[in-house]
């Protein structure tokens, strides 16, 4: 794995679009990515992010950013920021190219004007609940309106005044007149426009209170555009042939071709931007970039990296098939990286002392430790090494389990990069806790195997007056099963109370104090961390980004 995302693999749109060149049906590929404002970016946008602009970018075309911002009772800035911010991290970058379809609002509210005048679309007054039980069923086609048949030159006076205010919302739609039969429920006379008062729209403010529906906007803002595939998941693929009769009916300047693709389902977490929102608003999470959350942003500060979310997205592929991701996947994509590119650091996270007994006591030397195993162009650090160290308590056992290979009473190790040492003396508290080990330092082994004995295991360590102390916060799978609310039951009854585990008494190598947030090291023996925002520069505060295996695979917890 490299810097740069995989080199893009074949797939049936590429393979359309491909052809679409080679026939001259296009001279350029046109694609664009649309969200709605109204919250942050996941990893399954991640997926239509790298499709559409990298796909465009591979065949020399382009890709606009449009926000889908036609519901903005639920929409805001924050949003809009958030979503640039996730694009640009990825590595995409649409220009000048940044649209908004409320840019196209004046334009599409005159189309539908042209639609009323070809006798295609008409002022409907039935209530939501009413429109409902005309549409019919999967089953049983539905009924029209009473209003259906309302002359051209009424629709287009009630549609004027609609948009000038005059009717309360919910009491009258502009519905397209298409058949109420069909068996596709889509082209039931769908809504066009309705009524949205007392909203201030993040981009027009109180200039409209008609507002149009993504399934009449899309299209036309695509056709307006020049977009020449236009690439959507499949639960857009029913809506399809009305993509296409908006199209046909008014006058737009080209013809788009809606295309669809799976979505990403991924295990061990929710996709839904609804799901997402209520994670947020119940305090589930600390907020949209919560570590634990798949958004973007989330995984940001959890310390994945964009290069890691491109191949992952690259690997996954693109089809039509629904299917679902393994968490592992996104994890060993984001662990190749790191294992590539993290400088590694010591980092104790549970301390506990040792007090090497036959170490000077006024001595401090300083031991030398390559920053990355496999890359020497990174170069080595420094760590100062004295009487008293911290080691993890989970590499000391009293009484050891079978195959244990790290200290016990009366055996040996070696602290990694330094010496050799026995532990003689376990010192308790009043309570028999473990508080502190004595131990004898083999001072002829630095840099080389002691004389007569193997010594097999390794422990990390940091020396105890010079360790800067730390937050870790480990993080794990929001939530305990694959599919979360899997057979209608409640979605959050499925979260992991252990999600999130904080380390207060941490203890560093000296050499992480002053990091800057978004910094990745490998703590060896540990896994990857990142420093997090919270971060100040006397006490850094790491996040786990993912361990150095994948412990769920053989566990299933």
């Amino acid at each position: 794995m490299t810097d740069a995302a995989e080199s893009p693999r074949t797939h049936f749109i590429r393979q359309i679009a491909e052809a679409d060149l080679a026939s001259g049906t296009h001279d350029r590929i046109v694609t664009r990515f649309p969200p709605e404002p109204n919250g942050y970016l996941h990893i399954g946008h991640a997926k239509s992010i790298v499709l559409n602009f990298g796909l465009a970018e591979s065949l020399g075309g382009i890709c606009n950013l449009r926000f889908d911002d036609t519901n903005p009772h639920k929409e805001n800035v924050e949003f809009v920021e958030a979503i640039q911010a996730d694009v640009r991290w990825l590595g995409f970058d649409w220009g000048d190219r940044l649209y908004f379809a409320s840019d196209y609002f004046e334009q599409l509210y005159g189309f539908a004007v042209e639609l009323i005048e070809k006798g295609l679309a008409y002022v409907c007054d039935l209530s939501a609940e009413e429109m409902r039980e005309y549409r019919g069923t999967l089953t049983e086609p539905g009924r029209d309106s009473p209003w259906r048949g309302r002359s051209v030159a009424e629709n287009l006076d009630l549609f004027a005044r609609m948009r000038a205010g005059e009717f309360p919302d919910g009491s009258r739609t502009l519905r397209a007149k298409i058949d109420m039969g069909s068996p596709n429920i889509n082209l039931r006379d769908p809504v066009l426009y309705r009524i949205k008062h007392g909203v201030v729209h993040h981009q027009t403010g109180t200039a409209w209170c008609l507002y149009p529906t993504y399934d009449y906007t899309h299209p036309i803002s695509d056709a307006l555009e020049g977009i020449t595939h236009s690439l959507c998941t499949l639960e857009f693929e029913d809506h399809r042939p009305l993509y296409d009769w908006v199209i046909a009916n008014v006058s737009v300047p080209s013809r788009p071709r809606q295309i669809e693709f799976s979505r990403l389902n991924l295990e061990y977490t929710v996709m839904s931007k609804r799901r997402l929102t209520d994670l947020v608003g119940e305090g589930h999470v600390d907020g949209w970039d919560d570590p634990r959350m798949p958004t973007l942003a989330g995984l940001r500060r959890r310390g994945y990296t964009p290069a890691a979310i491109r191949v992952f997205c690259e690997r996954i592929g693109i089809t039509k098939s629904d299917n679902r991701v393994e968490m592992a996947m996104l994890e060993n994509a984001i662990r190749e990286d790191l294992d590539a590119h993290a400088p590694r650091r010591l980092a104790v996270l549970n301390p506990l002392k040792v007090v090497l007994t036959n170490y000077p006591e006024d001595r401090t030397e300083s031991i030398e430790l390559a920053n990355h195993p496999k890359d020497p162009e990174l170069g080595t650090r420094t760590l100062p090494f004295a009487r008293e160290v911290y080691i993890d308590r989970a590499d000391f056992e009293e009484t050891p389990p079978k195959g244990f290979k790290r200290l016990i009473p009366g055996g040996e190790v070696r602290l990694r990069g330094a010496y050799v040492i026995r532990c003689d003396e376990v010192v308790k508290n009043a309570d028999g806790e473990i508080v502190e080990l004595h131990c004898w330092a083999d001072l002829d082994t630095l840099g080389k195997n002691p004389e007569g004995r193997k010594v097999k295991g390794v422990i990390h360590w940091v020396a105890a007056e010079q360790a800067v102390a730390a937050e870790v916060r480990l993080y794990d799978r929001l939530f305990n099963v694959p599919m979360p609310g899997a057979g209608g039951s409640d979605y959050r009854a499925d979260l992991n109370p252990e999600s999130r585990q904080v380390l207060t008494g941490a203890m560093l190598e000296p050499n992480l104090r002053g990091v800057l947030p978004g910094e990745r090291f490998q703590f060896e023996r540990e896994g990857y961390f990142v420093a997090d925002p919270d971060s100040t520069s006397e006490r850094p505060v790491f996040n786990l980004t993912v361990g150095l295996r994948d412990t769920w695979g053989k566990s299933n917890h």
